[in-house]
Order: C-alpha cells, then sequence, then structure tokens
C-alpha cells in the first residue's frame, strides 16, 4: 500500500506543479515516448541477465507491494518454538527431537506454529541445523561457520532482484534522452512545417527526457529500493535462530539462550524480555 501511496504523491508532486504552473497536460501524453523508454528498458533487461536472474526479479518484484509478515508476534512464535524444542532436549536429550525434525511438518511441535511450518526456507534452515545437533558429528564452531555461509549465500540470492532492478533504474534516464533525440531528429526533418507545429514537435520530444528520468527515479530505483529493506527484515530471522541454537549448543539454558535470540531483533520488531517470558509461559499452559 505504502507503494501505491508514494507513487500517487509523486504523480500528484509533478504533474500538480506542471499543471498549476500553467502547462497543458496533454503535452505530456505521449504514447510513443513511452513505448520507446519501456521497450528499451525492458530489451536490455532481458539481454543482460540470465534466466535465474530474471525469474528473481518478476517473483521479487510483487513482494513490494505486501505487507512484512515478519512482526513481534511472528518472532514471538518463533522464541516459543525454539524454546520448546529447546527445553525437550533439555529434559530427554538431543535424540528425542529426531522424529520431529524429520518430519516437522507432522510434528506435534511444530504443528502448534503453523506460519512458521509454511515457509519452507525457515522450517529448513531450524530443521537442518537441529538434525546436524542431533547427529553429534559436528561442534559449535563448525555448525556457526555453516551457518554463516548458508545466510550469505541467502543474502547474495536476495540482492539479485534489487541489484537488477537498480540499473534498469540507471539506464532509463539514457532511454529518455534516445527517445528525445529521436524526437528532435522527426523536428528536424519537419522543418518546412509553420513554427507553431514545430514547437508542438520539440516540446514532444523534451517528453522523453522527463518521462526517463521521471520513470527511473520516480517509481523503478524505490522498487529497488524497497525490496533491500525488505531483504534486509526478512534475513533478520535466520540470525536469531542461528544464535539462539548456538547458545544452546554452548550449553546455555533454553530460557537464556531465546534470550540471545531476542537481543539480535530490530527494535521495531523486539518483544521486552517480559513481554517474551510472559507469552512462554501462556503457552506452556495449552
Amino acid at each position: 500500500m505504502t507503494v501505491i501511496v508514494g507513487w500517487l504523491v509523486v504523480l500528484g508532486a509533478v504533474f500538480g506543479g506542471y499543471a498549476l504552473a500553467g502547462g497543458h497536460m496533454a503535452a505530456l501524453f505521449q504514447p510513443l515516448e513511452l513505448l520507446m523508454i519501456g521497450g528499451a528498458a525492458a530489451g536490455a533487461f532481458f539481454v543482460g541477465n540470465t534466466p535465474k536472474a530474471i525469474k528473481s526479479t518478476f517473483k521479487a518484484v510483487p513482494m513490494v507491494f505486501k505487507g512484512s509478515k515478519l512482526n513481534k508476534a511472528a518472532y514471538m512464535d518463533l522464541l516459543a518454538l525454539l524454546f520448546e524444542i529447546l527445553s525437550k532436549v533439555r529434559k530427554e536429550g538431543l535424540m528425542s527431537i529426531e522424529s520431529d525434525v524429520e518430519t516437522p511438518e507432522s510434528s506435534p511441535i511444530f504443528s502448534k506454529y503453523p506460519a512458521i511450518v509454511a515457509d519452507h526456507h525457515v522450517l529448513d534452515f531450524i530443521a537442518d541445523y537441529l538434525r546436524m545437533m542431533v547427529g553429534g558429528n559436528l561442534n559449535a564452531f563448525e555448525i556457526e561457520a555453516l551457518m554463516d555461509q548458508e545466510i550469505e549465500t541467502h543474502h547474495k540470492e536476495s540482492e539479485v532482484a534489487p541489484g537488477v532492478i537498480a540499473k534498469v533504474a540507471d539506464a532509463m534516464p539514457a532511454f529518455g534522452i534516445v527517445a528525445a533525440v529521436m524526437g528532435v531528429v522527426h523536428t528536424m526533418e519537419s522543418l518546412d512545417k509553420p513554427p507553431t507545429e514545430l514547437g508542438i514537435l520539440i516540446a514532444h520530444a523534451l517528453v522523453g527526457t522527463f518521462l526517463g528520468i521521471l520513470l527511473s527515479y520516480g517509481f523503478v530505483a524505490p522498487i529497488a529500493s524497497a525490496l533491500e529493506h525488505k531483504n534486509h527484515e526478512e534475513s533478520k530471522i535466520y540470525e536469531v535462530i542461528k544464535v539462539t541454537l548456538l547458545a544452546s549448543l554452548n550449553g546455555y539454558a533454553p530460557q537464556v539462550a531465546v534470550e540471545f535470540g531476542r537481543k539480535v531483533l530490530f527494535s521495531t520488531d523486539r518483544p521486552s524480555f517480559l513481554e517474551l517470558e510472559e507469552d512462554i509461559k501462556s503457552r506452556k499452559g495449552k
């Protein structure tokens, strides 16, 4: 919703200011200029990227228009899940969660948290490292190194779409200039026409530069920026899981381990110590 509101503000400010200055809105309606700029940008997008990058970009763009599913309530669910698993390990040993991590979708513990089960990336991340802990062949340092590598891979994958869109945005002002030059060429070959008609042709040509810059900085570049922020937010959940499991591996009690995880959250999503404690207590009674 904020993306749509932002675009409306851009359009209102630019075109509203132009109209208040006495400009004629009809002069800005140049579908052929839009065709040249948009078509050139689309063509460059397909030429300059691999099929994987193209697919990743098409998949990522719609996410800009959706609100983040990661909030305080979601993180409290995650920390409660980790607390319950680690408490079971503390009481019954690592082998007691073997069936839970082998088929987490049907686990009595995981099934209490449908939002986490629905996110297969997060679910796999938790289950995979719990499985390694159950195996007992890796120490905390080795698991931490592997977690870091996986999180780094996730970062690199998530950076593809914003990078692609940012490059398209950078190219659009140049394509606007191309459209403007084409308009100037058309004007120059029409010098036999009256001055009033030549003025209209020049105005149409200049619209190409205007549209290229407006589309770039007002519409496309902000999408790349929004995706970057969204990816940073969504990567935080893996850091929470990482520090919580590593704290448990290093011998800390479940209550302390989830406190490690709580501490790495952004302040806007972080529950207070008492909030988390009360939430975990209330879940025990269910």
